[in-house]
């Protein structure tokens, strides 16, 4: 066979091998797209739900879906004929977190901040500009936050999201709003950016953020940065509660505690607190 011939049939043959590539991807972005749904609820979803919500035909659904059961990566409720994550999806994403090795250090310091303040104590992360939560130590109380591990909020919109933002030059600032916008959750979200430039200003002098109801309506969240050995923003930790037990009167001493058990993670890890402007 010449050369030529060769070529030819090579030249032929590529766009069956991109078809297939592209077909590849776009499988794997469609379980992907399934996988972050199934986390968004607790309480599971029925095919033709999951179809909705993913935009997806139910046939290309239910085919992922028995892949991603097979590799442990989602289960099937038969009590229910509902979806839910699966156990490997836990083993995978607590990767994540064994990763970030300082999350075992911190657990001292989130049960201290629980047992100081009597509320549930979280440590979150930024992740593409959102707050994601890697553990918590829960409040005692009967009546607890509904803060959830795993969970993505925007950084506008939580007060540990604010408290790194707070860190952020203006010009960062504003590239995470014109990215991700100004989400009105509640009624007292913030949505203006002048509004949240004024308060950027106000928790960089007092060394701690508040989420006033802006995420959830009855829970209020006190939050402060965590730093690294360059001053720059590691992590954040917070308390969150319900507004009957996180009253305005409450709120200076929480924010104290928060940042002082800020301040003692960041020595423990090496780190290097900023020094609060002064009014």
């Amino acid at each position: 066979m010449s050369k030529n011939v060769i070529r030819r049939k090579s030249l032929e043959a590529r766009p069956a091998a991109e078809a297939d590539r592209d077909g590849g991807v776009q499988s794997v972005d469609r379980a992907l797209s399934i996988l972050e749904t199934l986390a968004e609820d607790d309480e599971g979803y029925r095919l033709s739900d999951l179809a909705i919500r993913t935009g997806l035909s139910a046939s290309t659904v239910h085919r992922l879906l028995a892949t991603l059961e097979s590799r442990r990566f989602v289960q099937f409720d038969r009590a229910e004929s509902k979806w839910h994550v699966g156990v490997r999806s836990f083993t995978v994403g607590a990767s994540f977190a064994r990763r970030r090795n300082f999350t075992a250090q911190a657990i001292p310091y989130l049960r201290k901040l629980r047992d100081l303040t009597r509320e549930t104590a979280n440590l979150a992360v930024v992740d593409d500009e959102f707050i994601i939560v890697l553990t918590r130590m829960e409040s005692r109380e009967i009546m607890r936050s509904l803060t959830k591990v795993g969970g993505r909020v925007a950084m506008v919109t939580s007060g540990v999201g604010k408290a790194v933002l707070a860190t952020y030059s203006d010009e960062d600032v504003g590239a995470v709003i014109r990215h991700h916008g100004m989400p009105r959750l509640t009624e007292k979200s913030i949505v203006r950016p002048s509004d949240l430039f004024r308060e950027l200003a106000t928790i960089r002098k007092q060394g701690f953020a508040v989420d006033d109801e802006e995420a959830e309506m009855g829970l209020r969240c006190v939050a402060a940065v965590v730093y690294n050995a360059l001053a720059e923003p590691l992590a954040a930790i917070s308390v969150s509660g319900l507004t009957s037990r996180v009253t305005d009167g409450r709120l200076p001493e929480i924010g104290r505690v928060v940042r002082e058990v800020a301040a003692e993670l960041t020595v423990a890890l090496g780190g290097v607190t900023p020094a609060i402007k002064a009014d």
